[in-house]
């Protein structure tokens, strides 16, 4: 090896965390911009709400289908040259986004985009590699917050260059950002010295595929389970079908997509669980305050704010997010993971309390939100080191891209939980729900947080189980 390579390694070192948090960052909020601007697409293409959607569910679709498989193709040596060659069909995709519009076009470029909620497991597999413990896991930590917090900055940005320039603008301060990120990984991200794991098997990437985007479609489809509840139960069916086909698949192979002897252990089974069951009640809190603070005040309730000033009442999430995912790293010095995990379901906890019993001045949703910020940033912050404290460096990608694909389906089932109940507490002919309902949506989202509150404390017997085991041993 070289000086020169030699000097080259050292330098990406030094400038990794940086350029981790700033892709994490700009993927978050390129894949955040479909939600926001939905209404905009269609009128401006003048299109249905529903064909509209397809720019935010089709990244969703992408993403969960490409986590698994691209954690596993990018193992060892492939890991660099897998990141660069995502992140250039991102910005391929960036690019479709800007061009003269028409929906088919714009859905491809969603679609490409989605393929950076893929990438998270493999920068958190670089940062395990190349830096030492400590800077591994604040960075590792950073990362998993940027993935969530990233929509607090882009929805009042969406909301903004819309505002000023359209959609396209929206979509070109995408397509920015991507290039940047591109170029940083270009510069700064650095091979791997691991051995590369043997390529995805193509049968169990299809069934899996297959299955997850079943699986993600029934649950993201409001309509299909409000008029349609049996086709979207069969839908569900034929996605456990598909995957269970896949587990049986990948237990007979040598070198598995995702090794599943991991989800054996205690801990791992019950932060994955809690991450589902905790993602749900996240999402259908942070839906429910969005959704409040933007009706009309003829309905009796609610603040009336636009789609920019509802996307800045997000600012308090990301910013206490990002605070959470900045102190956590010194919270660990003290307690255990899997303990600032169930103490940041407590703070979750708390933000639905305040929203269901708060929501006659602006103060309350806005301290809901505030606390949901801070929540989801400490837990996110936590969850990888729960994980990856039973997983070998070699699987850290492969074990973080099924969190991530977890914590996907949990979001789309707490989408789709708060949409559900919402339409439950809707008078016949009326077009908003009964502020009530809110209440009730936020007393069921406590119940299912708190059901992950108790599998957190099952992750935290699970680790103590398995330090005893080792002292024993």
């Amino acid at each position: 090896m070289t000086a020169a390579t030699v000097a080259a390694g050292d330098r990406r070192t030094a400038s990794l965390p940086r350029t981790l948090l700033l892709i994490a960052l700009v993927v978050a909020v390129a894949g955040s911009l479909g939600s926001p601007l939905i209404t905009s697409v269609a009128t401006t293409l003048r299109v249905s709400l529903a064909a509209a959607q397809w720019t935010l569910t089709v990244s969703l679709l992408v993403g969960a289908v490409a986590t698994p498989v691209l954690g596993r193709l990018g193992t060892g040596a492939r890991r660099r040259p897998v990141v660069l060659g995502t992140l250039g069909v991102i910005v391929f995709g960036s690019v479709l986004t800007v061009l003269p519009l028409s929906l088919p076009v714009l859905i491809a470029g969603r679609a490409a985009q989605g393929c950076g909620l893929a990438l998270l497991p493999l920068l958190m597999a670089a940062a395990r590699e190349h830096l030492d413990a400590a800077r591994s896991a604040a960075t590792i930590a950073m990362v998993s917050v940027a993935s969530t917090v990233g929509v607090g900055i882009g929805y009042p940005l969406a909301g903004y260059l819309t505002d000023v320039g359209g959609i396209r603008a929206a979509y070109g301060a995408g397509l920015v950002g991507t290039v940047v990120a591109l170029a940083a990984a270009v510069h700064a991200f650095p091979d791997s010295r691991q051995e590369s794991a043997p390529a995805p098997d193509p049968v169990a990437s299809v069934l899996l595929g297959a299955g997850l985007l079943v699986l993600l479609f029934a649950l993201g489809e409001v309509g299909l389970w409000q008029h349609h509840a049996v086709a979207a139960g069969t839908l569900v069916v034929a996605a456990v079908v598909l995957l269970v086909g896949w587990v049986l698949r990948e237990r007979a192979l040598p070198a598995p997509l995702v090794d599943l002897r991991l989800l054996r252990h205690r801990a791992v089974a019950a932060a994955n669980a809690a991450m589902l069951i905790a993602g749900a009640g996240m999402y259908l809190l942070l839906s429910c305050i969005t959704r409040y603070v933007q009706t009309p005040h003829v309905a009796g309730y609610g603040f009336g704010l636009s789609t920019f000033a509802a996307g800045l009442f997000l600012v308090p999430f990301s910013v206490l997010g990002f605070l959470a995912g900045r102190v956590s790293p010194r919270l660990r010095a003290k307690v255990s993971a899997p303990t600032l995990l169930s103490g940041a379901t407590v703070v979750v906890l708390a933000a639905f309390v305040v929203f269901a019993s708060v929501r006659a001045t602006i103060a309350g949703p806005l301290v809901s939100m505030s606390l949901l910020g801070f929540g989801v940033g400490a837990f996110s912050a936590a969850m990888p080191a729960v994980i990856l404290a039973v997983t070998p460096p070699r699987e850290t990608a492969s074990a973080m891209g099924v969190n991530q694909v977890v914590r996907s389906i949990g979001f789309s089932i707490g989408s789709t939980l708060s949409a559900l109940l919402l339409a439950a507490s809707t008078p016949a002919g009326a077009v908003f729900p009964k502020e009530d309902g809110y209440a009730t949506a936020a007393w069921i989202g406590a119940a299912v947080t708190a059901l992950a509150l108790a599998l957190t404390a099952t992750a935290r017997v699970g680790r103590r189980s398995a330090a005893d085991s080792g002292n024993a041993s």
